[in-house]
């Protein structure tokens, strides 16, 4: 089997190939990280500690990383973390998110090389960040002693739909797995008809709820909020995480209204690092003054607001869960496309204002929560965008009272990460 998926993928990547060469120069993506890629040649481990070995294929699982990698280390001192990744942008942010832990690229599925990672890191367990199911590198750690544990499982209808055309080789994977904590029960049952032994399946909950911070005045909010320039009586409508054509929507919904509401700032974050020139270009366009984050003055001083443009593109990785903290109004994007969303739980943590597109099929579970307790809305296009941030000018007790939903909302949905460190440890044992 695992010579067969050999072959499987090497036609795949033989057909690929001209789209990664063009997105590799086009973009710059695909050029890093080859030698772990293809040949496993990860860093080798050398201490003789107890190993988790944590996947994370992007910025939103890496993210989601940190309280669960916290709580193991709380919990038991002597362990060591290493952290894979996927993607160059989850490369940049493990790097700076996690500078004391050794990060690498996650090795393609090919036999050879998660053998040969698994030689080199010598994990006890192989943690895999919500679903991903690559049967050689789940293999290879069985066959080299390390237990496996997928941990904030989820898997989608279309995903399951999928899966359950292919049902015996998936479950043949799923029943090397040891630990799969999933987020509801929706999803337990679906690894369940899949072939995960039952009392593998645990209910933990979200993690995605437990890193979310709730305190508007926290330190990097601050120095963000200092850095913008924003005053007391400025309101802040952020579009974070967003696509093509997002960032012109929102740019347009604050030309709009910003001559009725003169202190309304807009902050603009893209979901991924190629497109900020893009943006810029648009911005520049546009005729209208405009601000870079990294051009904004260091911390130790600061413009005045006043000389500062009233709008402001976030061209860095890795602050946007600080950036929602200024929010006043916000819009979630990777939602007006075919993205299928992005996560909504941090400006409803912060007690935004918060509103979506119609596309949040990778949200589907949240959305459902959030819609449920009326914690967020529901914007079907520009001009919907537009009456709700109106609406939500024109009566801040009603964007008052849609935050205090979204935030009290996000605080009794913690606790996944305490529920999944525990059943790590005793999958570790003493």
């Amino acid at each position: 089997m695992p010579y067969l998926l050999n072959v499987v993928y090497l036609l795949a990547l033989f057909v690929a190939m001209p789209y990664l060469a063009w997105k590799a120069l086009r973009a710059g993506k695909y050029r890093a990280g080859w030698r772990e890629k293809f040949l496993g040649r990860v860093p080798r481990r050398m201490t003789g500690r107890p190993c988790f070995w944590l996947h994370a294929v992007s910025v939103g699982e890496v993210n989601l990383l940190a309280r669960l990698i916290e709580e193991l280390k709380r919990h038991r001192p002597e362990v060591e973390c290493v952290v894979s990744t996927t993607t160059r942008t989850g490369m940049e942010l493990a790097r700076k998110k996690y500078p004391g832990l050794t990060v690498f690229y996650c090795p393609l599925d090919f036999s050879w090389a998660v053998r040969a990672a698994m030689r080199r890191v010598r994990p006890d367990i192989l943690v895999l960040a919500e679903l991903e199911l690559w049967p050689n590198l789940i293999r290879a750690a069985g066959e080299s002693g390390a237990r496996v544990a997928v941990v904030n499982g989820r898997l989608s209808e279309a995903s399951f739909r999928g899966y359950r055309r292919i049902r015996p080789l998936v479950a043949g994977v799923l029943r090397r797995i040891d630990l799969v904590a999933v987020q509801d029960e929706t999803y337990a049952e679906r690894f369940r008809q899949l072939g995960a032994p039952a009392e593998r399946v645990h209910v933990t909950g979200s993690m995605k709820y437990d890193g979310a911070q709730t305190d508007r005045d926290n330190p990097a909010t601050q120095r963000l909020r200092e850095l913008a320039g924003l005053g007391g009586d400025d309101v802040v409508f952020l579009a974070g995480s967003t696509q093509e054509p997002e960032e012109r929507v929102a740019l347009e919904v604050w030309r709009e209204l910003s001559a009725e509401w003169p202190r309304l700032r807009l902050i603009l974050v893209p979901r991924h690092a190629e497109r900020f020139e893009t943006v810029a270009r648009m911005l520049d366009a546009s005729g209208i003054p405009w601000q870079r984050r990294t051009k904004l003055p260091a911390a130790c001083c600061p413009l005045p607001a006043v000389l500062l443009p009233a709008v402001l593109l976030v061209d860095a990785i890795g602050e946007l869960g600080a950036w929602w903290g200024t929010a006043r109004v916000a819009f979630v994007g990777g939602s007006l496309g075919s993205r299928g969303g992005q996560n909504m739980i941090e400006p409803a943590a912060y007690g935004a204002a918060v509103s979506f597109g119609p596309n949040t099929r990778n949200f589907r579970d949240v959305v459902a929560t959030m819609l449920a307790q009326r914690a967020a809305v529901v914007v079907e296009d520009g001009p919907a965008l537009e009456r709700f941030v109106r609406r939500m000018l024109e009566h801040p007790e009603e964007a008052d009272e849609l935050g205090r939903r979204g935030r009290a909302l996000v605080q009794a949905q913690q606790g996944a990460t305490g529920r999944t460190t525990a059943l790590l440890l005793r999958l570790l044992g003493p």
